[in-house]
C-alpha cells in the first residue's frame, strides 16, 4: 500500500494520516488556540494540501483555533491570519487527492528546487547569511527561502499557467514515491524555469518567520 504524507509526515496508510489531524484537534477544547508547535506545524503543512490553499492562507497565518464545524457534531481548525481574519477549512478536503492544478504546483516546486538551493548557498558564501525581516544573522538549519519580498510563488505559477494554455496544457512525467513529478514536456520546463528566474524575488528568514507568511 503507498504511503501518504503531510508535509514530511509520513503515514503507513490513509486512516493514520486522518488520525493524525484528529489527535491534533481532540488535544483542544473548542475555541482554544493551538499552541503546541509540532501541532501548528502539522495544520500549516495541511492547509497546503487545500484545493484553495493560497486563498485560505492569504497575507498568511499567525496561528491555528479549534473550532466546532458548521453542524456542530465534530472538531475543525480555523486559521487565523496576520491580519486578524479567520478562516475555517475542511481538514478532510485537505486530504483528498489533489487535483492536477495542484500537481502541477508541486511539480513547479521541484522543477525550480535548484535555483532555490543555488540563491542559498549564494547568500551563504556571500556571508550575507542574515534574516531580511530583521537582520539577525541565521543558521543553516533553520532557514527558509521565502518568497517575501515580491509576487508570491502562487501567483508567479498561476502567471505562468495561463501563458502557457492553462493548468490542463502542462502535463506530468511518472510520479515518485512522495507524489513528486516533473513537466514531460522539457522544453515547457525550461520555459517555467526562465521564467521563475525572471519574476522570483526570493530572501532569507528564520523558520518562524517564514511560518507567518504565504506558504503557497
Amino acid at each position: 500500500m503507498a504511503e501518504v504524507w503531510i508535509g514530511q509526515r509520513r503515514y503507513a496508510t490513509k486512516k493514520a494520516r486522518q488520525e493524525a489531524v484528529q489527535a491534533v484537534l481532540g488535544r483542544y477544547a473548542i475555541g482554544q488556540v493551538v499552541d503546541q508547535e509540532e501541532d501548528g506545524l502539522l495544520l500549516r503543512d495541511l492547509l497546503d494540501m487545500h484545493p484553495d490553499a493560497a486563498d485560505k492562507a492569504g497575507p498568511g497565518v499567525d496561528h491555528f483555533r479549534v473550532i466546532a464545524t458548521p453542524r456542530g457534531n465534530h472538531k475543525g481548525p480555523e486559521a487565523v491570519l496576520v491580519n486578524g481574519n479567520r478562516v475555517a477549512f475542511s481538514y478532510q478536503k485537505c486530504l483528498e487527492p489533489p487535483t492536477h492544478k495542484q500537481r502541477v504546483l508541486a511539480a513547479m516546486r521541484t522543477e525550480i528546487q535548484p535555483q532555490v538551493n543555488t540563491y542559498f548557498e549564494s547568500r551563504l558564501n556571500a556571508h550575507t547569511f542574515f534574516s531580511d525581516e530583521t537582520g539577525q544573522p541565521l543558521a543553516t538549519d533553520d532557514t527558509h527561502v521565502s518568497y517575501f519580498r515580491g509576487p508570491r510563488f502562487h501567483d508567479i505559477a498561476v502567471q505562468f499557467a495561463e501563458e502557457a494554455g492553462g493548468w490542463d496544457a502542462i502535463t506530468l512525467e511518472s510520479e515518485t514515491d512522495r507524489k513528486l513529478a516533473l513537466f514531460a514536456d522539457r522544453e515547457l520546463a525550461e520555459r517555467w524555469h526562465a521564467h521563475h528566474r525572471e519574476h522570483a524575488v526570493l530572501g532569507l528568514l528564520t523558520s518562524n518567520e517564514n511560518q507567518r507568511r504565504p506558504r503557497v
